[in-house]
């Protein structure tokens, strides 16, 4: 719920003295106590909201004051089914706090978020968490995660934990002691007792840093003994970490915060603004090539909707990254939206749309809070609300010079749910109920399957779907339930029959008569319908002829024993009689259907075909055997395997029928412990086993 906040809103002088910064990890990692303690350290008298260890779903934005700079604080959700909220929050942010358990060190789900932010190139720091924790191991986790992560990822404090509370951390930068043991942190020289610790870890870190340096002989000077002065060290620290290729690590206490103060000072220092990030490229709105954003207050406006929710109190919100330009309330901007053209398909509450529209009040957030804001120049965060019919991803931009900027990669749902709706009225409400979910959350797949008559929500995950329906009822009042996934399967020939259509009507008055007598042969998949006219002496006369093959591939459409459409046959018309007065094309048509049903009422005449989709498995070499034996439990064709972009993964693809992979996002999940991820494309239509095709007639 967004309600008006007493703070004070932060507000940047200009572009350098921004920070956008995205809390990433895995659930339970401790990444919301982050953002809570960050957001209490900088707010006075913010009292962080009770969450029960609810898990995060969305993105959770604060705006602080973080010394000379203010902090856009985006808590991102690290669970598996909300990768698309993640996306986001990678979008509308320029580094990130990678959070890591000293409890549960580096599992696959933490693997898997690392590569989605090395995938957009996101510099990030690593914060190690949960320190105060009886089974905590810094030692093992930094060990575990320079392995995974490689040998960037470089500590710069090492803590001190005695009855298992974090007491100092030693600063290898500045060679002093952040000591926590009075409650609040005091700063003082080290002692012998630390000696150990800078002669394992002071040099690496230096060098690890230095190496990043834009002076390329101040690694040769180090080496060689000159000594590096703080100043040097700090600006080649932002250098490295900008470039995404340096990783400083830095402990933390989620119980007491202890360690709050580095990171702080880390952000602030260390972490790029938004002029030393890449910009998104942009289009004119009629997909030319638009010109190259700088990130300067006084360019032409352009901003991207991150993301979008509709507040009970407040409505339609959106909140904003603006790349160029500034933003400010009541002026008239063109909102564009072409999602679609980018991702190649229709996407249910993305049609394309271009619309001038005025900017309602803009908000600085502070969690559920808004402040009010008088403006958002370039590199700012704001929300925006009354934006007109903006949803995520949306581009925000001048009235008399409009763009589009390119969208961020958004992922592909897979795990399909079919839904009912519960009632005439709920049936009534769920298009637009679906429209505007699908709006802000482009991440679901809505599909109307004019085939099988249902709708199908393609989600991330079981949580996700969780999570949708909820919204659909708290939010729109529609009760749907879930139903059986129906697959679109075919109808085809199996070898060559003949049959005869006869359709003779007499009830007074002109009468119906046609007879045609017609083969029906199979074809190769993908073949299609083929229709050969053989009729020799004009046994059926020639104005006739096309009826029939009208009359066809109209049951064809209807198939003839299943309701399912027949496909990739061959229809050969040989004969047939008629009548002077009482043929017709009607009669001629009713007579073709009549013979392709007389043809598959024979028996064994008939089979079915089922959907083959194209699997492409990403997953952890330790499960790569597990994958492959269960795909052969889905009647799957193993084509082979090879190693993926990523260390210590590969990819296997098989050939997988539909019916088989309603639930693989699941139970892939399950068999992988959590490093499997998938892709499937469909291929086209095979010939399914005769005991399935049994028990499909039979369930009807």
């Amino acid at each position: 719920m967004a309600r008006a906040s007493s703070a004070q809103t932060p507000t940047p002088t200009d572009t350098d003295h921004i920070r956008n910064v995205v809390l990433v990890g895995p659930s339970g990692s401790g990444k919301t106590r982050l953002f809570d303690h960050l957001v209490s350290r900088t707010t006075p008298g913010y009292r962080p909201p009770n969450r029960d260890d609810q898990r995060t779903t969305g993105l959770e934005v604060a705006a602080l004051e973080c010394g000379d700079v203010v902090l856009n604080l985006i808590d991102a959700p690290g669970y598996p089914d909300f990768v698309g909220e993640l996306r986001a929050g990678l979008r509308a942010g320029d580094a990130a706090l990678f959070v890591i358990s000293a409890t549960d060190g580096v599992d696959a789900a933490t693997e898997a978020l690392w590569h989605e932010c090395a995938a957009v190139n996101q510099p990030r720091a690593v914060v190690v968490t949960k320190l105060d924790a009886p089974r905590a191991d810094y030692a093992g986790t930094l060990a575990a995660t320079q392995a995974a992560f490689g040998d960037g990822v470089l500590p710069l404090g090492i803590p001190v934990v005695r009855q298992s509370r974090l007491e100092e951390i030693v600063d290898l930068v500045l060679g002093e002691v952040h000591d926590y043991s009075g409650g609040q942190r005091a700063v003082r020289a080290t002692g012998p007792e630390h000696i150990p610790v800078f002669d394992e870890y002071h040099g690496p870190l230096l060098e690890g840093i230095i190496t990043e340096a834009e002076d390329d002989t101040l690694l040769e000077r180090y080496l060689g003994g000159e000594e590096v002065g703080f100043e040097i060290v700090e600006a080649a620290l932002l250098t490295a970490v900008a470039r995404g290729s340096f990783h400083p690590v830095v402990p933390l206490s989620v119980d007491t915060g202890a360690g709050i103060d580095v990171i702080m000072h880390l952000v602030e220092a260390a972490f790029p603004p938004p002029p030393m990030r890449p910009m998104p490229t942009v289009f004119t709105v009629a997909g030319a090539a638009g010109p190259q954003l700088v990130g300067d207050p006084g360019g032409p406006l352009v901003a991207e909707v991150v993301r979008t929710t509709n507040d009970p109190y407040a409505g339609h919100v959106a909140l904003l990254r603006v790349f160029s330009g500034t933003l400010t309330a009541d002026t008239v901007v063109h909102v564009s939206g072409h999602l679609g053209s980018f991702v190649g398909h229709e996407v249910e509450g993305h049609e394309d749309h271009d619309e001038q529209v005025r900017v309602g009040p803009l908000s600085s957030p502070l969690g559920s809070e808004l402040r009010p804001k008088d403006a958002a120049i370039a590199g700012d965060l704001a929300v925006v609300a009354k934006l007109g019919a903006a949803q995520t991803s949306d581009t925000v931009s001048d009235k008399d010079d409009p763009l589009v900027i390119e969208p961020w990669q958004m992922p592909q749902a897979l795990l399909p749910v079919a839904i009912q709706p519960a009632t005439r009225a709920d049936l009534d409400k769920l298009p637009g109920a679906l429209q505007r979910i699908a709006g802000a959350d482009p991440s679901l797949r809505v599909e109307h399957n004019g085939e099988t008559g249902q709708t199908v929500l393609w989600t991330m995950g079981p949580t996700h779907l969780d999570l949708v329906m909820a919204r659909l009822k708290e939010s729109f009042n529609v009760d749907v339930a879930p139903e059986d996934l129906r697959i679109p399967l075919r109808e085809t020939f199996v070898g060559r029959h003949t049959a005869q259509g006869r359709h003779v009507k007499q009830s007074g008055g002109h009468g119906q008569y046609a007879v045609c007598q017609i083969t029906v042969e199979p074809l190769e998949r993908g073949a299609g319908f083929e229709f050969v006219d053989k009729v020799v002496g004009g046994a059926v006369p020639r104005q006739f002829i096309p009826s029939v093959e009208k009359g066809v591939r109209a049951q064809l459409e209807k198939g003839t024993i299943s309701n399912y459409p027949m496909v990739d046959v061959r229809v050969t018309l040989h004969d047939g009689k008629a009548h002077s007065v009482d043929s017709s094309d009607a009669a001629f048509q009713t007579a073709g259907a009549l013979a392709l049903k007389e043809a598959a009422a024979t028996n064994g005449a008939i089979t079915l075909l089922e959907p083959i989709d194209v699997l492409e498995v990403k997953v952890a070499d330790d499960h790569v055997g597990a994958v492959m034996t269960d795909m052969q439990t889905r009647r799957g064709r193993i084509q082979g395997s090879e190693p993926a972009n990523q260390a210590g993964y590969s990819v296997v693809r098989a050939e997988v029928p539909q019916l088989e992979l309603s639930r693989y996002a699941i139970d892939l999940r399950s068999l992988s412990h959590g490093s499997g991820t998938f892709t499937r494309t469909f291929s086209g239509y095979e010939q399914m086993p005769h005991r399935l095709v049994e028990e499909h007639l039979v369930a009807g």
